[in-house]
């Protein structure tokens, strides 16, 4: 996959991520914190492992995927900084996920965990919400504290964006 290729694949994801994040929340403004594609095969995994590493740096390794540090990519919320590339997982038959950082999440948390789709997902460092709907080829998460904060990653001016 060319370089332009997994961009605009990237910027797809968000924009799904967005339109299902907007369906069944009020967070239309949440700027997004990450993204994930999810690897339908093997050899899928590899050519957007090979493509992201022209993109970024890694610099967390998980057991499901290199996470990795971009050059800001402009999406339809906000820049993106963070990419993971998520091996193949029969439990994520989607393409990707993106994850957004709302402004208040206890009040968030509270008014979304009542509806249909929306799923708590507790870690021992951090919680996320997970939202799904069968009707998106794409997950949309909610993650506190967002993933830049859990890797205390520095704040980077956007003025070129």
């Amino acid at each position: 996959m060319k370089e332009k290729d997994l961009k605009k694949f990237v910027q797809e994801i968000v924009n799904y991520a967005k339109s299902i994040k907007d369906k069944h929340t009020g967070e239309a403004d949440a700027p997004v914190n990450y993204a994930c594609i999810f690897a339908q095969s093997q050899e899928e995994f590899d050519d957007l492992l090979t493509t992201a590493r022209n993109l970024g740096k890694v610099i967390k390794e998980t057991p499901t995927g290199p996470l990795f540090r971009i050059e800001p990519l402009r999406t339809v919320s906000g820049p993106l900084r963070l990419l993971k590339v998520r091996k193949p997982d029969v439990t994520r038959i989607e393409r990707g996920d993106a994850d957004f950082t709302v402004s208040d999440y206890p009040s968030f948390k509270k008014s979304v965990l009542k509806k249909p789709g929306f799923t708590l997902i507790e870690r021992e460092e951090f919680e996320m919400i997970e939202l799904m709907d069968p009707g998106f080829d794409v997950r949309a998460y909610f993650s506190h504290p967002t993933l830049d904060r859990q890797l205390e990653l520095p704040l980077v001016e956007d003025s070129n964006l």
